[in-house]
């Protein structure tokens, strides 16, 4: 199996985050997801002034994974100005459409943290808690 090289994502993230569309905030947020095939995909974040409108880096890159038919996933980067982990919603998201994947999480003074998923979100809630056909 290859190795997942940190390094490589960052820069991707952190390239991402220059797009980032956060005047409200200021924050700019960058993501790169690595799928199994090797592709990288990238999100920023997207603020809108009703800010409950507004989409993780995260999310955004999961998104545009997906929608060129990507499913399986190795690692997600995350870059911003002091490391920030992602938000509730994020880490959701992540563990349904990405499994349990290392996430590497990065400063812009190069350090970085690495956790995994099932960290991040110890007690998903996910398809095993939800109804099926069959239990009823």
């Amino acid at each position: 199996m290859e190795t997942i090289k940190p390094e490589i994502l960052k820069e991707h993230a952190r390239k991402a985050s220059t797009f980032s569309h956060s005047p409200f905030s200021n924050y700019p947020v960058g993501a790169a997801l690595l799928t199994e095939e090797g592709s990288i995909f990238r999100g920023c974040n997207i603020e809108s002034s009703s800010y409950g409108l507004s989409v993780c880096a995260e999310r955004n890159a999961i998104a545009a994974a997906v929608v060129n038919g990507h499913k399986k996933f190795k690692a997600l980067a995350i870059y911003s100005n002091n490391g920030a982990t992602p938000c509730g919603a994020c880490r959701q998201v992540i563990w349904d459409i990405c499994g349990d994947i290392p996430i590497y999480i990065f400063t812009k003074d190069g350090e970085f943290e690495q956790y995994r998923s099932k960290d991040l979100l110890p007690f998903p809630f996910d398809d095993s808690k939800l109804i099926k056909e069959s239990d009823q």
